[in-house]
């Protein structure tokens, strides 16, 4: 979905692999998911019975989590007036930390729109519907072709991916005349039209029961592209499929990245074109004298600072989290950047307070360095775009130290 921003979509990310790593006792995290169009009413209803049912499980200490999860549940339920137009998910429950247990309250707000109501209690929170959301939706077929040869690939998402390479026993051109190149013309007409049958059959068996083919797109040099379409010899359902024919220079692996690349006004919507051109904007700025681009850690929040930062490029290898941590003794607050949360939070008993000396620590709040960035930057009016690390452009920003800057205005 066009709408969906990449901060969106790295913070759910993010969210998911901290949620994957949870826990319960038993089967006591609740997890449910309320599309838009749910009515509040019965979901509450559906609660209760749950609340009800409860009592008869016969663990103590399940029975007491479950209750808490589904109460916490309730009592959020009954505060908001809406899931919002893309619905909402609660993933509730209790999770053993060391020899505490504490219950978590994750809320989340979907980027995509939910579709399906779930309810799940298990000890794991169900988190297939997350999973689904962050999954590259919409593959495209591609086909490269001439007399000689033929290669199938798709695009998904940010990767293209060679599936079959095809090649043909068409003869060349002779220099014969009279009845022998009039026959040896028509044996070469005879084995091109063999050769496109079989690249119809591939065509066929790959793509045409293909999860989510969202269009086909045919490239190659010359004519003979043209002819294959023209001729019709794709299954009529790939042939509805068909988005356009683009010239291109080659027929193996490297024509199918000179396709996507040719037909790239065909991909507006997607993080590949998208990454790209939001890096040769960075980089022709770079090569400039005084051009409007910073990059490095410092130099950017620096820029950010003055509110001269247009677009945030940070690459979603940026792993750092900030954490806020007070002292339960005496309330000295510490903010400080750490690479490693869990372990930091491991740690973090062992620990004195600098202020007091009490080994009284405790985190109560953390956010990633890219999510606090985003903050920072959307107080100064720019945005923030996350650059996967799978793509071309997501090295070249790595190359930057991560953290890169299109510039608004050029700051002295």
């Amino acid at each position: 979905m066009t709408d969906v921003s990449s901060m969106d979509m790295h913070l759910l990310k993010k969210e998911l692999e901290e949620l994957e790593g949870k826990r319960g006792r038993g089967t006591e995290l609740v997890s449910l998911y309320i599309p838009p169009d749910k009515n509040l009413d019965d979901v509450m209803s559906q609660m209760r019975d749950e609340y009800s049912q409860a009592s008869n499980i016969k663990s103590k200490r399940t029975k007491k989590n479950v209750t808490s999860a589904l109460e916490t549940i309730m009592q959020r339920l009954k505060i908001i007036p809406s899931v919002g137009e893309k619905g909402l998910i609660l993933l509730v429950g209790t999770i053993p930390k060391g020899t505490q247990d504490k219950i978590e309250v994750h809320i989340i707000t979907p980027p995509k729109l939910l579709t399906t109501y779930r309810y799940h209690c298990n000890s794991q929170f169900y988190l297939d519907p997350i999973r689904d959301m962050l999954a590259e939706r919409g593959n495209f077929g591609l086909l490269v072709m001439d007399r000689r040869e033929a290669t199938l690939g798709v695009l998904k998402g940010k990767n293209i991916e060679s599936l079959t390479k095809l090649t043909s026993n068409v003869p060349g051109k002779t220099h014969k005349g009279g009845q022998s190149q009039a026959r040896y013309a028509r044996l070469r007409e005879i084995a091109a039209h063999e050769f496109f049958v079989r690249i119809a059959r591939h065509c066929e068996e790959v793509f045409l029961n293909m999860a989510d083919l969202k269009g086909f797109i045919i490239g190659g040099p010359g004519p003979t592209k043209d002819f294959f379409v023209k001729e019709e010899y794709l299954h009529h359902e790939l042939r509805k499929k068909l988005l356009d024919v683009f010239d291109v220079s080659y027929t193996n692996e490297f024509g199918l990245t000179e396709l996507v690349d040719t037909a790239s006004n065909l991909f507006k919507g997607m993080d590949i074109n998208r990454e790209k051109k939001l890096m040769q904007t960075f980089l022709s700025e770079v090569i400039k004298d005084k051009g409007l681009a910073g990059y490095g850690d410092v130099e950017v929040r620096g820029l950010i600072d003055m509110g001269a930062v247009e677009t945030l490029l940070v690459s979603e290898a940026q792993e750092s989290f900030r954490v806020r941590t007070v002292c339960r003794s005496c309330g000295a607050a510490e903010d400080k950047t750490v690479k490693d949360l869990p372990q930091f939070e491991e740690g973090l008993s062992k620990k004195s307070c600098e202020s007091c000396g009490e080994s009284a620590l405790e985190i109560v709040e953390h956010k990633s360095s890219i999510e606090e960035l985003a903050e920072r930057v959307s107080e100064k009016g720019g945005t923030i775009e996350v650059i996967s690390t799978e793509t071309e452009e997501g090295a070249q920003l790595m190359a930057f130290g991560g953290i890169a800057a299109i510039l608004r205005f050029r700051p002295g």
